[in-house]
């Protein structure tokens, strides 16, 4: 896909009328009109909430609001209610029949706080509000009762322990207690086959559909408009002579609206909301059949805690008298693969069969259950995402879907201040926190508010890709994506997703299925996690083994890929991550530009040829404008950056390529090949001549990892492979031409880095390992790739490296050039370098207290104490087999909040734990790698990084 963001309009055809209004008119006629909600009213858990008999046409319908939400149910109206709180009160919410009439008047009604911290902030913003809602006069059924989080299993408990361990310093009410502790919170539970379980003192429970109309209400008393009855057809964005088009007018049923934001909060509706967007929006949610059994009215239903029983995938909980049975079954039913359609609450029915195992574990835990009188099943369907994930954030778009004789303007790609939010993945009132987040970042933009940005970095829409919005990806993937939400998540690839796989694979995917690799999935590309060193060629697909927390059984398997890697030759694919060609366009009339593109090699298209023979400085003055380090190397250089926001956070951690005067090649994480497109996009200036191109797919990337990988590949190539520095230049490999060779790894081991033509990897790939067997090479997976890294405290990006960490907290200033001009994130990284930092990234070792073939291991999300107290979380672990220690990477704050002194960390009165599943473990800490022997192709070093970037 290729972004030309070149904003002179030289092509004859690319007239000003082509992206007028009348170029959307002729597009927006061939969309059909759509639903932002429900048609039909839904039978509710809480039946005694008033509704309206009918909904009436409205009487009137602005022609214009600062915002446009769509959908009012908990989380439209919860954005409504805190935009008009800040101040916002031209603020439009949009729902075609009635409020709360779609998913939002179903549901459990919990709200738990026994999640991740990101989950957990969210949640516990929803519990405030709907305080809040209470104390100000509304009715809805709130009760703090408290939960109890069951574990039938060994392993379940090591997994609630784990998390327990993680919450604790945050000062929620959470402790373990035993079976005995437990039937005293719950006397009618059967608790004999309980290991144990987590009273979680502040979960409570709430009436969904008062809880959407209290907000509804709250809302439009500050202000906002809630019209009923109303459909929205299209979104439409305002014309190409912006460099990022913006939101514009939305289209109804009963006239049109312009508007500066949309906000696509239509539930389960909201992914065909985006469909029928112009341009179109990727929202990838799929709903599920979502069953919920209640009794009649039973004495014992009152002041009783909520039933979180993970193993039988069954929850239980006590509201207005009744019990109600839910669950999130291993295998769940997608609903409506067709649309869905207008009368969709008719076309669902309970299904007793399917809901049976759950109600039967119900019963089980609750006996006195056994023989009551239920009404009628439930079916609730709710939207689900593919990672099981809620979706917030601003979206990153796609070509319009239609069929025009004109050509679509290339600039008419994205568009900006539409934000979309849903997925709840069966919990509607957890939206209440989600509007709160959403407010904080439309009213304070894209990082005023800290904690919209780490919200938006944790649920960001642009962690998809398009394949994640395919519709039979999406009821696929749902089957499983419901019952995870109750499964034990192993760490380190060990609870991969087994449906909706093997859709992007790279061009020896078969080849290493064959030698025994054992596959995860990133962004829906295979990739090998180790090879299994039992399997043989001909022997069924390698599997992963049974799940742990302690010691994988794989360990073996990963230690002689990383001895291959430290001693002879690895061969690691990283064909997932995203490649990104960055280039100048002008007047290209001359040149036949419908040519199919090739980057690396020659046979040039003419509109390669063209951009080679530029002589400008569009690309290299764009990138310096936002890279942090000094891009403005000779051509063949290769620049390790980072791309910081105007806070000085990481948007980006890449490498750039510089292939011609003009014209650079990234490479960048697999899970950056949404986020950084639109990133670069929107940081085009008007008048900018600049072209970004995702490539990932054009080509391989392989690893040759290892002081013999030089070698090797001079059996496979006439080219001379010293290089002085970080180079890249294309070489001959085997009977292949256009190889682009770097000499770099991404694992601070010596070797070489192979970008191939997809064409060749198979012949490429065969031939190394053929020469390579006198050299003693191993293919190695990603797993042996973290071993390599963490141990030499090199960040991950994701886990230490996101938009709100800077490079001067993970000791990467060395790559901050703070003499260049201006670039994004320079005055915040000034004031850093020159004031401190508040956390700082440090590599820890545990000591010999700890043995690794018996205790459990760390994984990462272990709390840190330094001298009793609380100070930061591990981000990233792994086993390293040259310090024979286990090592552990984490941030540490000043438990008073202060900046964060290197003698703080390192001070001979410091003394450091974690916290592993409530057993807490002596560490040392240091602000700089290990001194590592590292065999080099010319010799014998020792890994460290020129200068860590340490301020003080």
């Amino acid at each position: 896909m290729m972004y030309h963001c070149c904003r002179v309009p030289t092509a004859s055809k690319l007239t000003s009328a082509l992206a007028s209004e009348e170029w959307l008119s002729k597009a927006v006629s061939k969309v059909l009109p759509l639903a932002c909600s429900s048609t039909h009213n839904v039978g509710s858990l809480d039946g005694h909430i008033q509704r309206r008999h009918a909904t009436q046409a409205p009487s009137s319908l602005p022609s214009q609001a600062q915002v446009v939400v769509c959908g009012a149910g908990i989380v439209g109206n919860s954005i409504a209610y805190h935009l008009t709180r800040e101040g916002w009160r031209d603020v439009l919410v949009l729902e075609k029949t009635r409020i709360g009439s779609g998913t939002s008047q179903e549901g459990s009604g919990t709200l738990g706080v026994f999640k991740s911290t990101m989950q957990r902030r969210i949640i516990t913003h929803s519990i405030d509000l709907i305080k809040q809602l209470q104390r100000d006069g509304h009715d809805v059924g709130f009760v703090q009762c408290g939960s109890l989080n069951l574990a039938r299993t060994r392993d379940r408990a090591l997994a609630l322990k784990r998390r327990l361990a993680g919450i604790k310093p945050y000062h929620i009410p959470v402790e373990w207690v035993d079976r005995h502790e437990v039937l005293k919170r719950h006397p009618h539970l059967e608790a004999g086959d309980l290991e144990g379980a987590v009273w979680c003192g502040g979960d409570a429970v709430v009436n969904p559909l008062a809880v959407c109309h209290a907000l509804a209400a709250a809302a439009k008393q500050q202000g906002a408009t809630v019209v009923e009855g109303v459909t929205v057809n299209q979104v439409l964005s305002e014309d190409a002579s912006c460099v990022t088009p913006r939101v514009r007018q939305v289209n109804t049923s009963h006239g049109s609206v312009l508007c500066e934001y949309f906000i696509n909060a239509a539930g389960m509706w909201a992914r065909d909301v985006g469909e029928k967007t112009v341009p179109r929006v990727r929202v990838p949610a799929f709903p599920a059949e979502h069953f919920y059994l209640k009794t009649g009215l039973m004495a014992e239903a009152t002041d009783l805690p909520i039933i979180r029983d993970y193993d039988a995938h069954t929850f239980l909980l006590a509201r207005g008298g009744r019990f109600i049975i839910g669950g999130f079954e291993p295998r769940a039913k997608p609903a409506f693969g067709r649309g869905i359609p207008w009368d969709w609450k008719q076309q669902l029915v309970g299904d007793d069969e399917h809901f049976r195992p759950i109600r039967e574990a119900a019963e089980h835990r609750l006996p006195l259950l056994r023989g009551v009188q239920y009404e009628s099943l439930i079916n609730a369907p709710d939207t689900f995402t593919p990672d099981g994930l809620w979706i917030i954030g601003e979206t990153s778009e796609e070509p319009v879907p239609v069929d025009l004789q004109e050509p679509v303007p290339v600039d008419l790609l994205q568009v900006d201040n539409y934000f979309v939010c849903c997925g709840l993945n069966g919990n509607s009132v957890q939206g209440g926190g989600i509007g709160r987040a959403v407010a904080e970042w439309l009213v304070n933009g894209s990082g005023g508010a800290a904690s919209a940005m780490e919200v938006m970095t944790t649920f960001d829409v642009k962690r998809f890709i398009d394949l994640h919005n395919n519709r039979r990806y999406l009821e696929e993937r749902t089957r499983e994506v419901v019952g995870r939400h109750y499964a034990i998540e192993y760490p380190a690839g060990q609870s991969e997703f087994k449906l909706a796989r093997r859709l992007r694979c790279s061009p020896i995917y078969s080849e290493q299925e064959a030698l025994g690799a054992v596959f995860g999935a990133r962004m829906g590309f295979e990739r090998p996690l180790y090879f299994d060193t039992n399997h043989k060629r001909g022997d069924p697909p390698a599997r992963m083994p049974p799940g742990t927390f302690r010691k994988p059984t794989f360990l073996d398997a990963i230690k002689e890929e990383y001895t291959a890697c430290r001693e002879c030759v690895g061969l690691i694919d990283l064909s997932s991550f995203t490649k990104i060609d960055i280039t100048c366009v002008g007047d290209q009339s001359d040149a036949d530009l419908d040519t199919p593109q090739r980057l690396v090699g020659s046979g040039m298209s003419p509109r390669q040829e063209w951009e080679e023979k530029s002589s400008g400085d569009e690309v290299v003055s764009y990138l310096q404008k936002v890279c942090s380090n000094d891009v403005d190397v000779p051509v063949g250089g290769v620049v390790h950056t980072g791309m910081q926001n105007e806070h000085g956070g990481y948007e980006n951690d890449c490498l750039l390529i510089r292939r011609a005067t003009n014209r650079y090649l990234m490479l960048a994480p697999t899970i950056q090949q949404t986020k950084v497109m639109d990133w670069l996009v929107r940081q085009v200036s008007l008048g900018t001549n600049v072209a970004v191109s995702d490539i990932t797919s054009m080509f391989t990337v392989l690893s040759v990892v290892g002081p013999k990988s030089r070698d090797l590949l001079t059996l496979l190539s006439n080219a001379d492979l010293n290089f002085f520095g970080l180079m890249a230049k294309e070489i001959h490999l085997g009977y292949a031409s256009d190889v682009l060779i770097l000499s770099f790894t991404h694992m601070g081991e010596p070797g070489y880095t192979l970008i191939i033509p997809s064409e060749y990897t198979l012949h490429i790939y065969n031939q190394i390992l053929k020469v390579g067997h006198d050299f003693g090479i191993r293919n190695a997976g990603m797993l042996t790739m973290r071993f390599l890294r963490v141990e030499k405290f090199i960040p991950f990006w994701s886990e230490e490296l996101d938009s709100t960490v800077t490079p001067y907290e993970v000791g990467r200033g060395y790559k901050v050039k703070l003499n260049k001009d201006y670039f994004l994130g320079k005055f915040a990284l000034l004031r850093q370098a020159s004031q401190g930092v508040k956390r700082r990234l440090v590599h820890f070792t545990l000591a010999d207290q700890f043995d690794p073939d018996v205790d459990v291991w760390p994984w990462g999300g272990e709390p840190i104490y330094r001298n009793g107290q609380h100070v930061g979380h591990v981000t990233s672990t792994a086993f390293g087999f040259t310090l024979d220690k286990m090592v552990c990477v984490g941030f540490v704050r000043h438990a008073g909040g202060d900046f964060v002194a290197p003698e703080y960390i390192t001070g001979a009165d410091v003394c450091y734990e974690i916290d592993i599943a409530g057993r807490r473990f002596p560490m040392q800490a240091s602000l700089q790698p290990p001194k590592i022997p590292i065999a080099r192709m010319d010799g014998v070093a020792t890994y460290r990084p020129r200068v860590r970037g340490i301020v003080k």
